[in-house]
């Protein structure tokens, strides 16, 4: 199910899935002479709802892979590696995965603190 909600709200954050969205909106409101009011209020709030959803997943996407890219800048410092870029575009498991692999790596490291400049 994940899968299937991230592909979607992936495919209405770009602009064709936003010209489907404006499509049926379109739709919806040539409907309304016809009588179907409470059809094309139905239509928009469904559509309300998948927008707001799409905002959502795709807000969680990006804040769950700045905590995996934080903790890899920690614990390289001078020696960031780029395997973390783009990590907001992988699966809630795969960033929860490489997010564990950073915090034991950091734990297993010696901290290190720069000298300070006199």
């Amino acid at each position: 199910m994940n899968r299937l909600l991230f592909s979607a709200a992936d495919f209405l954050s770009r602009p064709p899935g936003f010209y489907v969205m404006l499509v049926v909106l379109a739709i919806c409101t040539l409907l309304v002479p016809f009588g179907l009011t409470n059809a094309v209020t139905y239509a928009l709030s469904v559509a309300a709802i998948i927008i707001t959803g799409v905002v959502l997943i795709q807000g969680y996407r990006d804040t769950a892979a700045i905590h995996p890219k934080l903790d890899e800048i920690i614990v390289a410092l001078n020696e960031t590696r780029n395997d973390v870029v783009g990590l907001e575009h992988e699966d809630p498991e795969t960033i929860k995965t490489r997010l564990g692999k950073l915090e034991k790596e950091a734990s297993t490291r010696p901290s290190s603190r720069r000298k300070k400049r006199e």
